[in-house]
Order: C-alpha cells, then sequence, then structure tokens
C-alpha cells in the first residue's frame, strides 16, 4: 500500500474506531467482543481501501462491515456454547446524584439487558435507527435488504424489546420513575 494510502486509513480508523466499537457493543453486548469485532471490521477495510477509499461515505460502509462481521462471528457453532452472564461494574462520577445516577444506571441496565435478548437482525435494526440515529434509507442499504423490511424488523423489534423490558421490570419489583 502507498503512503498516502495507509495515512488516509490511519486517519479513517483514529477518527471512527471508538464509534464502531460502541456500535459492535451495542450489538454483542460485549466489550472484549466489540474490540474484536471492531478490529476485524477495520482490518478487513484495511485490505479493500485501494478499492473503497473513493467511497462517498466510507463511515456507512464501515458500519455494514461492522454488521456483516458480527452476523458472521454469530453463526459460529463455538459462539453459540459460549455463556456471558458476568457483570461489569460501573465507574462512578462524584459531581452527580447518587439517586438520579442510580435510576439511570438501572434504567440503562434494563433497556442493554432487554435489548440483548432481542433477536440479532431486529437488534441490528434498533441499534442503527436508534443508537446511530441512521435513516431508514441508511439501515436498508447497511443491512442489504428494502426499505419496508427495516421498516417491519423495526416494529417487531421494538414490540419485543417492549414485551421483554416489561418483564424484566416486573421480575425485578423495582418501580420506574
Amino acid at each position: 500500500m502507498r503512503k498516502a494510502d495507509e495515512q488516509g486509513f490511519r486517519e479513517f480508523a483514529a477518527a471512527n474506531a471508538a464509534s464502531l466499537r460502541r456500535t459492535a457493543y451495542l450489538f454483542c453486548g460485549d466489550w472484549h467482543t466489540a474490540e474484536d469485532l471492531m478490529q476485524s471490521s477495520l482490518m478487513k477495510m484495511y485490505m479493500a481501501w485501494k478499492r473503497i477509499k473513493d467511497l462517498d461515505n466510507l463511515i456507512a460502509y464501515a458500519r455494514k462491515v461492522l454488521l456483516r462481521t458480527w452476523l458472521d462471528e454469530k453463526r459460529r457453532p463455538w459462539r453459540r456454547a459460549e455463556q456471558r452472564d458476568g457483570e461489569l461494574p460501573d465507574a462512578a462520577d462524584a459531581t452527580v446524584d447518587p439517586d438520579t445516577t442510580s435510576a439511570k444506571l438501572w434504567a440503562r441496565e434494563l433497556v442493554h439487558t432487554a435489548l440483548l435478548q432481542v433477536p440479532p437482525r431486529q437488534r441490528a435494526v434498533l441499534v442503527l435507527r436508534y443508537f446511530e440515529d441512521l435513516s431508514v434509507a441508511e439501515v436498508a442499504v447497511a443491512m442489504g435488504c428494502t426499505e419496508g423490511t427495516v421498516k417491519s424488523q423495526t416494529a417487531r423489534g421494538l414490540a419485543t424489546l417492549r414485551t421483554i423490558v416489561e418483564k424484566l421490570d416486573s421480575s425485578s419489583g423495582r418501580v420506574a420513575s
């Protein structure tokens, strides 16, 4: 690879790695796996950089590569047998009211736990639409499907998420504020 191309890739990777890692985390629910997915996606893009460097929207292409990498990972048999139910500690912020922080952390954990139980394609649509703030057309391009499919998967995903949140909320015994 030429120096200019390599420098262009390095700049792209440095500017977008954190965003891709966060999206990968929302897909898979594990920071270590998210890091692996992000790195695999960037490696795939590096290998194809000569062909893709002039694309109009490289970040959209990167999201599509990330999504495909995650879906491929999801299909691998050894992943299915692995259980991830450990909890990561949250860092405390001394400047915030503990009651407010507690309620926000509880709500965030509730939604995240529910999101991980939503089927993969519906979860991908929800993450891209609501966490990445992409339009229906952009999600359709990223997922390689029609806009109608994105809309139906969004509706089904939201309904599933709502049902799971209600079930988790009622089983926790905590009153939502």
